[in-house]
């Protein structure tokens, strides 16, 4: 596992159209990540030993309520690798660099009984943009008394509050 590198991009991209359907980009979360840079320490990537791409994990900076969160994804493992603990292997590391970094809670959107295992559980009270499941935005790290909108990261991405 390595850390996304500049020219890792238009692999990484290839490998998202492949994992996942047409209009990808139209999701809520997309809109939170258009024209934000990413949090380079937190975007991996897997390859097998020819140097091809299995995986990959993003991260982004948003804010809810002036709480600073990292957004985790896309996570995507290419289908001829899933089912080898690529993605929870993936998870698991972002979610230790989280810490290091400073990142105070992470956020995404996602099956609970997939996610729950690494720690995560269902946010009541913080809102992704529509038309995203409440059901689904799921959160670790300290949620106490943080509510409201995710909004998009309008600054340089430091973890902060």
């Amino acid at each position: 596992m390595a850390e996304e590198e500049a020219g890792d991009g238009w692999e990484v991209e290839a490998l998202l159209d492949t994992c996942f359907a047409p209009g990808r980009e139209a999701l809520s979360s997309y809109r939170l990540r258009n024209g934000v840079p990413p949090v380079r320490d937190l975007c991996l990537t897997v390859r097998d030993g020819d140097g091809i791409l299995a995986g990959a994990i993003r991260a982004w900076p948003v804010r809810i309520a002036g709480h600073a969160a990292a957004l985790i994804g896309p996570v995507a493992v290419h289908p001829t690798r899933q089912g080898e603990g690529l993605g929870a292997m993936m998870v698991r590391e972002v979610l230790l660099l989280s810490r290091k970094e400073g990142w105070r809670r992470t956020l995404l959107v996602g099956d609970a009984p997939y996610y729950g295992r690494f720690g995560y559980r269902r946010l009541d009270g913080v809102v992704m943009p529509p038309p995203t499941n409440p059901e689904r935005v799921l959160g670790t790290g300290e949620w106490g008394g943080v509510a409201g909108p995710v909004e998009k990261w309008v600054e340089s991405a430091a973890p902060g509050a």
